[in-house]
């Protein structure tokens, strides 16, 4: 099957949002990723999780690791990322994470990336331009409208269509403009990590 030119998409598909928690930016550590699993919009099915560095360079062989050996994987048909980062700039490799799981990766923001600034951002981390190449490496962000036709998301694809994607987005988009798999993975991943006292 085709995902670059599939046409029949099941409403039920299953789809495996994932998101960061908590963490304080610029500072040593790990953050938690949560990822959540739906079948369609509607159906809660499960929960995996794995840890990753803080500005790190781990998350692409860290939710490559988690997605596969998680008992859910055999039932996945996509996987939804809030945007190319986690844990701060901990730059996910999509078309890498999607050759490994086997599964298209799409990933989600509310607003435009700008690219320019990131770029500035990156100046300041160890591997700099490893990391802008995998940013460069994912394509440009694409503007596409939300289930409800009003809002914007930007997109970004890999191992699947654009086209394809779109519907998918719009089909598992019930309560807000992004998958319900992927609102839930932030409610978890931002309710149950902390951030460290401040002294």
């Amino acid at each position: 099957m085709s995902w670059q030119n599939l046409r029949a998409i099941k409403r039920e598909i299953r789809v495996l949002g994932i998101d960061d928690g908590a963490f304080v930016p610029h500072v040593k550590g790990q953050v938690l990723i949560v990822g959540v699993v739906f079948r369609g919009g509607l159906w809660f099915e499960g929960v995996m999780h794995t840890k990753i560095a803080v500005d790190g360079l781990d998350s692409t062989d860290k939710l490559s690791s988690m997605i596969v050996g998680s008992s859910h994987y055999p039932q996945l048909r996509v996987v939804v990322l809030n945007g190319i980062t986690l844990g701060g700039f901990n730059v996910v490799d999509i078309k890498t994470l999607n050759s490994v799981t086997e599964l298209p990766v799409i990933t989600v923001t509310r607003e435009r990336p700008d690219l320019n600034e990131i770029h500035k951002a990156l100046e300041n981390l160890p591997k700099s331009k490893q990391r802008w190449e995998l940013i460069l490496r994912a394509g440009e962000p694409v503007e596409i409208t939300s289930r409800n036709q009003k809002a914007k998301i930007y997109v970004q694809a890999a191992g699947i269509s654009l086209d394809v994607a779109k519907r998918i987005l719009r089909l598992t988009s019930t309560r807000s403009n992004v998958p319900e798999a992927l609102r839930v993975a932030h409610l978890i991943a931002s309710g149950i990590s902390e951030l460290p006292p401040h002294n």
